[in-house]
């Protein structure tokens, strides 16, 4: 274990990973289109050339760090507000001292207004997570559900008055897809759109997020920053 964690300090271990999961058809060939100076905070880059005072930030998806909210708030002042219904983030928020550029709604981001039924996901040696849970699915079952309430992000503008959003991070365990589905149709076009693609998830594939990143490329995006594992893509318009 120790061997591997050493491995993994390496420069060329990452690379070389990305590599073997491309060739062996687990993770999509995508390249940078577009060169621009970015900074990274918690494994998540962007430009900070489009982030002023008072630049609106949507981060969907909390977990058990903000570390990335708190960065973009004391380096370009903006305004975050950050979304996630799970019990764990939750509770966890409710422990920090969180500063007032920082707004918390306790919502499910996703393609449809209503209700949203959450399970805790499952690894693949069957372990159940206490932070990430994902959306249950009509023909899965669990015994430990929640209901949470669900928003599309128009419907999250039109709640919070925002005419537009300069940033917006997406990290919600399978749901971009049908959130990329919603910005197209309603034409909502963050500046920069951050987003980790979960085709690794048993009910998704890369089939999916290669339409998805096809269709953002067809109303004018394009990529501008790819991480280590392949997943986290950075889109900019």
């Amino acid at each position: 274990m120790r061997i591997f964690k050493n491995l993994k300090k390496h420069p060329f271990f990452w690379p070389i990973k990305l590599f073997l999961k491309r060739i062996t058809g687990q993770e999509l060939w995508l390249k940078k289109e577009y060169q621009i100076e970015t900074v990274s905070y918690d494994e998540w880059e962007f430009s900070p050339d489009y982030l002023g005072n008072d630049a609106i930030v949507y981060s969907l998806g909390v977990g058990d760090s903000i570390e990335f909210d708190l960065k973009i708030i004391d380096y370009y002042k903006a305004l975050v507000f950050a979304f996630d219904p799970t019990p764990y983030a939750i509770e966890w928020l409710n422990k920090q001292i969180i500063p007032e550029r920082l707004k918390f709604y306790p919502w499910a981001v996703s393609g449809k207004d209503g209700e949203f039924s959450m399970t805790q996901r499952v690894n693949h040696k069957g372990h159940k997570s206490e932070i990430m849970w994902t959306e249950l699915l009509p023909h899965e079952h669990s015994d430990k559900i929640i209901t949470v309430p669900s928003l599309t992000i128009s419907s999250i503008m039109k709640e919070l008055s925002h005419q537009k959003i300069d940033l917006m991070k997406v990290d919600v365990e399978g749901t971009e897809y049908e959130i990329i589905d919603h910005l197209i149709q309603y034409n909502i076009k963050p500046k920069q759109l951050l987003v980790e693609f979960h085709h690794r998830f048993e009910s998704k594939n890369k089939t999916m997020t290669k339409k998805a990143i096809q269709d953002l490329q067809e109303i004018g995006y394009k990529i501008f920053s790819i991480s280590e594992t392949g997943r986290e893509i950075g889109f900019i318009i």
